[in-house]
C-alpha cells in the first residue's frame, strides 16, 4: 500500500481527524540516514506526525519540527508541507537499546526529556509562527499532544508508531491526530477519550493491513464519519546543487579561495537526504568570479 493520508470529521463536525500510513516514507528516511532500530522509531514517529501537521497547512505553507530532548539520539529535525512532502534526519542515527519494560523500542531513552519540542511554520507572512514546549515523555506522540494543547490551544490526541524488522528495515509505520473543535459537547469528548484510551497500537493496525480510512472508522466506531480529502505522502528533499552553490557563495571570497588552494574543490552533503554534491576547482572559480 502506497503511503497516503486522509482527513475526516465526526460527531457532526465537532471532531476532526487525520490518519496516515507512512511505512514507505519512513523506510526511505531510514535508508538515507542509516538509522538503527530505536533511532528509526524516533525519527519515524516524528516524520509521521509532521506529515499530518503539513496536511493542516494550505498552498505553499510549510513547517519545521525540531526535537531536542537531551538523549543520546541528539536532535531530530523534520520538514513538511501542504503537498505531502516530508524529510527528516537525526543527529546520531546509530542509537539502539534493548526493548523497554513494555516490550517496545525504548524511544524515550533515546530521545530524552530534558529539552524542548519546537515547531516553526512558514505561512507566507512577514514573520514565522514559532511554538515551543518542554518535552514531557520523550515518546514523541505525548509530546506533540502537549504541544497542540499548550502552544496552539487545540485539545488533541496524537498517536504514531513504527515497527522495525530484525534487519532494521521498517515493517509498518503510521499515525493519527484527533482534534476537538470549539463548542464540542463534553459527552462527545468523554466518549472520544474512552475510545482512544482503549485503541490498539497504531503500528500494529498498519501491519495488519488497516488503511487510514479504517483506522479513523475504528477510532470513531459506531459514529458517522465524513471523509473530506485523501493525499499521498512521500519523502522528498528540496536540496539541489544550486542551493549549495548559494550556500558556498555565502561563505565569502576568502573561504572559497581557501577551498581552491587547499582542497582543489569542495564536497557537500545534505543533512536530510545525504545526497553528496561535488564542486570542481573550475566550478568554485566560476562562483568566485560571479
Amino acid at each position: 500500500m502506497a503511503d497516503y493520508l486522509v482527513k475526516a470529521t465526526a460527531f457532526e463536525g465537532m471532531i476532526r481527524a487525520y490518519a496516515v500510513c507512512s511505512t514507505e516514507t519512513v523506510e526511505e528516511a531510514r535508508k538515507r540516514q542509516d538509522t538503527w532500530a530505536t533511532a528509526t522509531a524516533a525519527m519515524g514517529r516524528t516524520l509521521t506526525i509532521t506529515a499530518m501537521m503539513g496536511a493542516m497547512l494550505k498552498g505553499d505553507d510549510s513547517l519545521t519540527v525540531k526535537i531536542e530532548g537531551g538523549g543520546p539520539i541528539g536532535a531530530i529535525v523534520t520538514d513538511g508541507n501542504a503537498h505531502g512532502d516530508v524529510r527528516g534526519y537525526v543527529v546520531q542515527p546509530h542509537v539502539d537499546f534493548d526493548l523497554n519494560a513494555k516490550g517496545k523500542l525504548d524511544v524515550a531513552r533515546a530521545v530524552g526529556i530534558e529539552g524542548n519540542l519546537s515547531v516553526v511554520k512558514d505561512l507566507g507572512l512577514k514573520d514565522y509562527f514559532t511554538g515551543q514546549v518542554p518535552m514531557v515523555s520523550g515518546e514523541i506522540s505525548e509530546d506533540f499532544t502537549y504541544y497542540f494543547a499548550t502552544s496552539e490551544q487545540i485539545p488533541s490526541a496524537v498517536g504514531a508508531g513504527v515497527l522495525v524488522n530484525p534487519d532494521h528495515s521498517v515493517l509498518a509505520a503510521g499515525g493519527f491526530i484527533v482534534q476537538v473543535m470549539p463548542g464540542a459537547d463534553e459527552d462527545v469528548i468523554t466518549r472520544l477519550e474512552e475510545q482512544i484510551q482503549s485503541f490498539p497500537a497504531i503500528s500494529s493496525l498498519i501491519q495488519e493491513g488497516y488503511t487510514p480510512e479504517q483506522i479513523i472508522s475504528r477510532l470513531f466506531e459506531g459514529e458517522q464519519v465524513k471523509f473530506h480529502e485523501t493525499m499521498p505522502i512521500q519523502f522528498r528533499c528540496k536540496c539541489s546543487k544550486e542551493r549549495l552553490e548559494n550556500a558556498i557563495i555565502g561563505l565569502g571570497e576568502e573561504e572559497i579561495k581557501k577551498m581552491i588552494a587547499e582542497d582543489h574543490g569542495a564536497e557537500a552533503s545534505c543533512h536530510f537526504c545525504n545526497e553528496v554534491y561535488t564542486f570542481t576547482e573550475a566550478e568554485l572559480e566560476a562562483l568566485l568570479n560571479n
